[in-house]
Formats: structure tokens, C-alpha cells, sequence
């Protein structure tokens, strides 16, 4: 049987909300999971965030300009605008995500924000619809549940929530659909529902119509209205909606080039509008003719006469009767043994089904190994052949260093955006994913290397002797960890096309560097010797080549026919390496461990960074943006 979540099965078979007669008296009065724990209402006031700019002749960019507002519990919020307004820039900075450059208060229930506890209560969904591939609804759903709520609740609560919020969202029908055969709006409403499972008090979207037709962002936008009226705090932004998904929100907050130019109910726009003498032709989208307003293609007259009449509004403080949070001792932190165990859970049945991938990379072991085996058939024990056995290592090297990087390069840019916006709205801890991935990757490396080699060793006929095979195989595993490595570290920081071509580059370099002194009579100098053992790939090489002619083998034997057969003699051999004597096989593998580790630390560091970039990254990154701006990249 197709491994599964924990409990799915009785998932299916249990009776869900859709099916219940009278479903809104149900969500009225029934609904307990979808319920929200308390009321979180967002206020700020004179809010104002810049990018600062690396050139002499310009101040820093004003993306926020004074701007104030309020966010109600229970109410879905469209923040909207033309492009370039600074919609999502606003979202960001509620969010928490836009932290540095920002002047103002913003208040959660009348107090100032508190960013950790904030992010507690609230999640982030993005504008791009990404969920781990190769599982349906249901097992999404279940994961998702182990790593929010844990040993919290018991499997059975766990199943009446997912069923209640799958209802709610209308994906109770295609619960067992795999995410690669949902439609758009499915997909959209699937991240909704997986950000449920926690019950987040305040939920944050960015365009979360992008890509959907009429019907699918009206079905979209009526399950965030749902979500809002048990008492939610639902914010998104929003470029231009149709009339019917525009009467969907309770709140309408109109921006234009930084700044405020409506914030009320949809009803009260138009009259708003009429109040500056602007009148809505008939039969025309409201949210579509207030965007042309903002965007100027009415003048700029009536865009400074909204902004100066909303700036004229007070904003009425909130009265509720209790503004207690308790969510530290609702939601308490799941055990990071238990993210490990569902993260290592999770992976398995992706790999599972994904078993085309891994039938591929099988298949390109056993044909790279038929290929370089019979390339070198039958050379590791004929003594004029040497050379040709030589090449042999350096080609098991090269495949071991780069088929890792390559796939990795390949499949793990698109994974570091599903991670972040795991990881952002507080899923797991990332040391619990990164050791998952290594669990996980390790055994997957030596499965295909061991392919490989069984087939490649016996057939370039290298010595069958036990301590030899397990030498020559440990070298191979272990630059096979350092491909992949490698490939992690550049696809943590470049995208794909990119990465591929930073990746060659780094390769080449490693490789021209290991080889230096090759079949040099006189020893290298300083400088050349430290630059050789800067590679990694120079520790891999001499510790194939002491595997296979090192420990004190015998001359090798060389054919009749063969009048010359100079390289026979193991000593030989190392003296082509530019070596004296045979080099240390213990040494150069504890190389291999220590620079493997250190790429895995680096590894850890860098998706760290990816996820919660510090200060000096963030320059950087703003460096980067504003040189690719400066040469028009």
C-alpha cells in the first residue's frame, strides 16, 4: 500500500462539514476549530518607510509617505492601487517583514506592536501559490497539522479541524487530488487552508487573485469573507477586482504613489468620489474607475483633493470588551523532534511519488557506469595502462562532484520558496528541515553511488581487495556530499539559470587548480602547492590514487606484447602526482570530512540568511538591487 499521513484514511471516511444540512446555520452557530480565539485590530498612524539610495544625486526613496489607518477584527481589508503604489510595500511592513527604515506606530489592540509576538498571531500568505509537490489535499493538510499543532491536539481533533476548514474553502470534493492536477483558485484556497490549521487571529495576502478568472477569484475572495466573519483580521491587497469580488470586502483602502487616497466602506466610495465632483459613469466597475482616478488618468487635481480629505479623517479608537491574547499557551511550540520526524515523513512519500525522478538518476548511474566502464575496461591491474587508470579516478571525481550539484542546482531554487513561506509563518524550526534534508540526501547519495561503482570497479578491474573497495568508495561518497554541498550553497543564493552557470564556473576552477604539477618533473613552488590544495577536488584525487596504489602494492603486471611499460611501479605513479611518496589516505579524507562539513555550515548559514536576511545582508541586497538598476541588468 501508497505510504500515507497518519489518519488519512479515516479522514476520508469521516463525515465532513459539506455534507451537514443547512450549512450556514452550521458555520453560524457550529463552527468551533474556525472560530478565531480573540479580536486583533491593526492601527497606524503616520507610517513611512524608505529605501535608501546608493546614489550621490538621490535621497532615499519614499514608498510609504505618512500614511494612517485601521484594520479591524472581522472585517476583509482590499488594499488597493495602480502598480508601483505601494500596496504590497504597506502589507509587508504590517506584516512585520519591512522592519528597518520605518517611522510611525503602528498598535495591535491599542498597544505597540511586539514583532515576536505579532508573528505569533499572524500569517503571511504570498502572491505566489507555491505547495510542496507530490501530495493530495488531505495528506497536505495532516503534515501541516503535525508541524503546527503537534502532540496539541489528537489525531481525531486534527481531522475535525481539517474537515471544518476544507468545507469552509470549498475543497472538501478534491481532498484526495494531488497538487499538480489543482486548478488555480484551488491552489490559492489550499494555502489558505493550510495557514488555518494554527488559527491565526490576523492573515495577510498578497494578490491572492493573481492568475485566477472571475469565478475563481470570487469563490477565492467569498472563503477569505467566511474566514473574516467568525472574527479574523483578513488583510490583502488587491490590484483590480471585478464589481462582484469588490462588494465582497467590508474595507476598501484606496493608495497611490505612497499615500492614502481613500480608506471607508465600498458603499461610502462613490459618494466619497461625487464629493470631489467625480462621477461613476454607469454600468462601470467602481474599483476599476477609482484605480484610473489614482493612477492620474483623470489629472492630478482630484488625486490631491482625495488625499487632503482623507488626511482631514480621525481615526475612532476601537472599543472591545476583551483584548487578551493567550497564544503562547494555546499554541505552544511544537517539539523539534516531532517537526524532524514529519519533515523526514513528509519527504519519504514526496520521493515516493516522485519515483520517475529516482528511476531517472538510477538509470544515468548505470549508464554512466557501463559507459566509463567500458571506456576503461579491464585497466586498473594491467601495469601500461596506468595512466589510462589514472584518468579513470579523475573521471569517478568529476561524476561524483557534479551529477550531485547538478540535480540540486536544478530542483532546490523553486524548493527555497516553498521553505520560506513555510518557515516565515512558523511551520518548523529551519535546523529541523536542514537535518530532514541531510537524513533524507545521505543515504539517497550512497544508494546511487554504490550503483555506480559496482559496476565500474569490476569491470575497469580494480583490486578486489576488501580494505581497497571500501577506501575507494568512501572518497567517492565523500565528494558526492561535496557536490551536493556545493549545489545547495549556490542554489540557496542564485535561481536556477544562474546557479548552473556560477556552478561550471566554481567546477572548472577546482579542477584546473587539482591538477596542477601533473607529470611535472621538478616539485611545484609555494604558491602553486597552496592554490592545488585549495581544491577539494585535489584531496579526492590522491585519495583514489592511494587506494588503488598505495599500502605497499606490488609492481603492477604488464602484457608480453607491451615493450614499454614505464609506470607500472606504484612509486611511479605518485611521482606524476608531482608527490615523492605516497600521500597520507587518512589525511586527505579528513580533508574531504572537514570541507564537507564546512559547506554544510555554510549550507545552514546561508538558507538561515535567505529566510531572516541580518543587517548586513539586507545592505547588500540593496547594493545589489540598486547596481542592477544603475546598468539596467
Amino acid at each position: 500500500m501508497e505510504p500515507t499521513a497518519r489518519s488519512m484514511k479515516e479522514a476520508d471516511n469521516s463525515e465532513t462539514v459539506e455534507n451537514i444540512p443547512n450549512r450556514d446555520k452550521y458555520f453560524a452557530h457550529n463552527v468551533s476549530y474556525a472560530s478565531k480565539m480573540t479580536a486583533v485590530d491593526i492601527e497606524f498612524n503616520d507610517l513611512t518607510y524608505a529605501v535608501p539610495s546608493f546614489r550621490k544625486s538621490k535621497k532615499s526613496r519614499m514608498l510609504l509617505k505618512a500614511i494612517s489607518g485601521q484594520f479591524r477584527s472581522g472585517e476583509l481589508t482590499a488594499i488597493m492601487g495602480p502598480s508601483g503604489a505601494g500596496k504590497s510595500t504597506l502589507l509587508n511592513v504590517l506584516a512585520g517583514y519591512k522592519c528597518t527604515e520605518i517611522s510611525g506606530s503602528i498598535n495591535i489592540n491599542g498597544q505597540p506592536r511586539d514583532m515576536q509576538e505579532f508573528k505569533k498571531m499572524s500569517c503571511y500568505i504570498m502572491q505566489e501559490d507555491l505547495a510542496q509537490p507530490g501530495l493530495t489535499i488531505i495528506e497536505a493538510m495532516f503534515f501541516a497539522a503535525d508541524l503546527k499543532l503537534g502532540r496539541k491536539k489528537s489525531q481525531s481533533e486534527k481531522r475535525i479541524a481539517i474537515n471544518e476548514i476544507l468545507a469552509i474553502l470549498g475543497l472538501s470534493e478534491t481532498r484526495n487530488t494531488l497538487m499538480e492536477r489543482l486548478s488555480g483558485g484551488e491552489r490559492k484556497r489550499l494555502i489558505i487552508a493550510l495557514e488555518l490549521l494554527n488559527n491565526p487571529p490576523v492573515i495577510f495576502l498578497d494578490e491572492p487573485t493573481t492568475g485566477l478568472d472571475e469565478l475563481s477569484s470570487f469563490h477565492c475572495i467569498d472563503s477569505l469573507q467566511k474566514l473574516a466573519r467568525f472574527g479574523r483580521n483578513v488583510i490583502c491587497s488587491i490590484h483590480t477586482p471585478s464589481a462582484s469580488v469588490f462588494n465582497k470586502f467590508h474595507n476598501i483602502y484606496i493608495m497611490t504613489a505612497g499615500q492614502c487616497a481613500y480608506r471607508g466602506t465600498p458603499d461610502n466610495m462613490l459618494p466619497f468620489l461625487q464629493g470631489i465632483g467625480l462621477e461613476c459613469p454607469k454600468y462601470h466597475n467602481p474599483a476599476d474607475f477609482v484605480i484610473e482616478i489614482s493612477s492620474g488618468d483623470y489629472g492630478f487635481d482630484p488625486i490631491k483633493q482625495m488625499i487632503t480629505r482623507v488626511k482631514k479623517l480621525s481615526i475612532l479608537p476601537i472599543s472591545r470588551t476583551k483584548y487578551k491574547l493567550e497564544l503562547d499557551t494555546q499554541n505552544p511550540k511544537v517539539f523539534w523532534l516531532d517537526q524532524f520526524k514529519t519533515l523526514i515523513e513528509r519527504m519519504i512519500l514526496q520521493l515516493y511519488r516522485n519515483r520517475n525522478y529516482i528511476y531517472m538518476k538510477i538509470s544515468a548511474y548505470i549508464f554512466m557506469g557501463l559507459i566509463i566502464g567500458s571506456l576503461f575496461f579491464n585497466m586498473g591491474n594491467d601495469g601500461s595502462k596506468t595512466m589510462f587508470n589514472f584518468s579513470f579516478c579523475i573521471s569517478c571525481i568529476i561524476l561524483f562532484l557534479y551529477i550531485p550539484m547538478l540535480s540540486v542546482l536544478l530542483n532546490f531554487p523553486f524548493e527555497i520558496k516553498i521553505i520560506k513561506r513555510e518557515y516565515i509563518n512558523r511551520w518548523y524550526d529551519l535546523s529541523a528541515y536542514y537535518w530532514a534534508l541531510i537524513v533524507i540526501n545521505v543515504p539517497l547519495q550512497i544508494l546511487f553511488g554504490l550503483i555506480y561503482l559496482s559496476i565500474v570497479y569490476v569491470i575497469t578491474g580494480q583490486p578486489l581487495e576488501w580494505y581497497r573497495c571500501i577506501m575507494f568508495c568512501s572518497a567517492c561518497f565523500m565528494c558526492s556530499f561535496i557536490g551536493e554541498s556545493i549545489g545547495h550553497n549556490i542554489a540557496t543564493t542564485f535561481n536556477s539559470v544562474n546557479g548552473i552557470f556560477v556552478g561550471s564556473v566554481i567546477y572548472c576552477i577546482m579542477i584546473l587548480a587539482a591538477v596542477q604539477g601533473l607529470g611535472l618533473p621538478t616539485s611545484l613552488s609555494i604558491y602553486r602547492k597552496l592554490f592545488m590544495y585549495s581544491s577539494f577536488v585535489r584531496y579526492g584525487l590522491e585519495a583514489l590514487i592511494v587506494a588503488m596504489y598505495g599500502f605497499n602494492r606490488q609492481r603492477l603486471p604488464c602484457p608480453m606484447k607491451e615493450e614499454y611499460c614505464n609506470y607500472s611501479s606504484p612509486k611511479e605513479i605518485f611521482r606524476i602526482i608531482a608527490l615523492k611518496n605516497a600521500p597520507n589516505y587518512w589525511v586527505d579524507l579528513l580533508a574531504l570530512i572537514i570541507i564537507f562539513i564546512i559547506f554544510k555550515i555554510t549550507f545552514y548559514y546561508l538558507l538561515k540568511q535567505r529566510m531572516q536576511p541580518n543587517k548586513t545582508i539586507q545592505i547588500l541586497q540593496i547594493i545589489g538591487k540598486s547596481i542592477k538598476n544603475h546598468f539596467n541588468i
